[in-house]
């Protein structure tokens, strides 16, 4: 008799996304599990899940945490530009036509709808014990609803080194060798991408910092007392090449099991 494939949903907007969607459903099915998609617009039909992924896109809305509205921050970003103008010009050009060509689906402003959606969810996996993987914003959110906040622009971390924003695995990431993330993926220095401009800020109940760059931005988190609730900055399905970071995917289906669902 075929063993059942663990139901890994997986939160997405309503428009946008699809290649990130068609990567994590791969590293999913590579795992062993079957993943569902889950979107505002059908938040009223979520499906039964053995396991949750809270996926990057839209910036977290900075009204739940208390922090400043987009509006200040797009005028803190004008006087920036006016500092650095053609550097900004060439990595905002060189940013965006990276997007398009891999249509990632990372857009700016927020998505309420999304925002109510994945709370509800983290919330409910949280109570329940059910597997957890944040992937950038998933990582931010996991913090923002155990009460943490964010860094709304990590910029003025990288005054003595460039900022990397890329696809490909170009960011050294250091991480706890004590923690679940590196008892996955191995405790070594590893290489990630980046394609993200907040960060875990302010610490959330039972939310420990687990990875963190050389300039000090935090780039995995886990909560404490859930069995397996691991929040990650990079895009590990986006590196299908990578057994290191398919282990993530790998681990999450194994602990469904574990658990007998």
């Amino acid at each position: 008799m075929r063993r059942r494939r663990p139901r890994v949903l997986v939160t997405g907007p309503d428009r946008g996304g699809y290649i990130a969607w068609f990567f994590t459903r791969l590293a999913v099915w590579r795992a062993g599990g079957r993943a569902v998609r889950a979107r505002p617009k059908k938040a009223h039909r979520v499906p039964p899940y053995d396991a949750l992924v809270v996926g990057g896109g839209a910036d977290v809305d900075p009204k739940l945490y208390g922090g400043v509205t987009m509006d200040a921050l797009r005028e803190a970003a004008r006087r920036e530009r006016r500092r650095s103008r053609w550097t900004v010009v060439f990595w905002g050009l060189a940013v965006f036509f990276s997007r398009k060509l891999f249509s990632l689906g990372h857009r700016a402003g927020v998505d309420e709808g999304r925002d109510a959606l994945e709370r509800r969810l983290l919330d409910d996996a949280l109570s329940r014990g059910v597997p957890i993987l944040g992937i950038c914003r998933g990582a931010q959110l996991m913090n923002v609803v155990r009460g943490g906040d964010l860094h709304q622009c990590i910029g003025a971390f990288y005054t003595e080194s460039p900022k990397v924003d890329t696809v490909f695995p170009r960011k050294p990431v250091l991480l706890d060798p004590n923690s679940r993330l590196a008892a996955v993926i191995g405790p070594d220095e590893a290489l990630v991408n980046s394609l993200h401009n907040q960060a875990v800020n302010r610490l959330g109940e039972g939310v420990r910092i687990v990875a963190r760059e050389k300039t000090g931005v935090a780039q995995g988190v886990e909560i404490a007392d859930h069995p397996f609730a691991i929040g990650i900055q990079w895009h590990p399905e986006y590196l299908p090449q990578s057994r290191r970071q398919q282990k993530l995917f790998h681990a999450l289906v194994t602990m469904v099991r574990e658990r007998g669902a």
